[in-house]
C-alpha cells in the first residue's frame, strides 16, 4: 500500500512538472518568426479582406522578413550603416512581395497601415 501511494505521488509530480515545462515553451514560441508572421497576417487580413492565397503569400513574405531581421538586424547596433542598409533592404523586399500579392486598393491601405 505504501508503494502504491508513493507511485501515485510520483505520477502527480511528473504531471505537474510537465505542465510547467509546456507553459515555458508557449512563451518562447511567441518570439518565433512564424508566430510573429501569423499574428501580423491575421491583423492585416481583417482590415484588408484577404483571400486564402493572399494570406499564404503574405505569411511567407513576413516569415522571410522576420528570419532576415533575426539574422542581420536584431541584437546589433541599429545606428550602424550596415545594419541600416540591411534593414532597408529587407523592408523593401517585404514591400515588393506585398505589392505583388495585393490588389492596388489593398496595397494603398497596407501602406497607410504601415505609417
Amino acid at each position: 500500500m505504501k508503494k502504491f501511494i508513493t507511485g501515485i505521488a510520483v505520477a502527480c509530480f511528473l504531471v505537474l512538472g510537465m505542465n510547467t515545462a509546456s507553459a515555458q515553451s508557449l512563451s518562447q514560441d511567441s518570439q518565433r518568426p512564424e508566430a510573429i508572421a501569423k499574428q501580423k497576417v491575421a491583423d492585416i487580413s481583417a482590415d484588408l479582406g484577404l483571400t486564402g492565397d493572399q494570406q499564404r503569400s503574405l505569411f511567407r513574405a513576413y516569415v522571410q522578413k522576420e528570419v532576415n531581421y533575426d539574422k542581420h538586424v536584431t541584437g546589433k547596433d541599429l545606428k550602424s550603416a550596415t545594419v541600416i542598409a540591411e534593414k532597408k533592404k529587407h523592408d523593401n523586399q517585404l514591400t515588393e512581395a506585398v505589392k505583388r500579392v495585393l490588389t492596388p486598393e489593398q496595397f494603398k491601405k497596407w501602406q497607410a497601415m504601415q505609417k
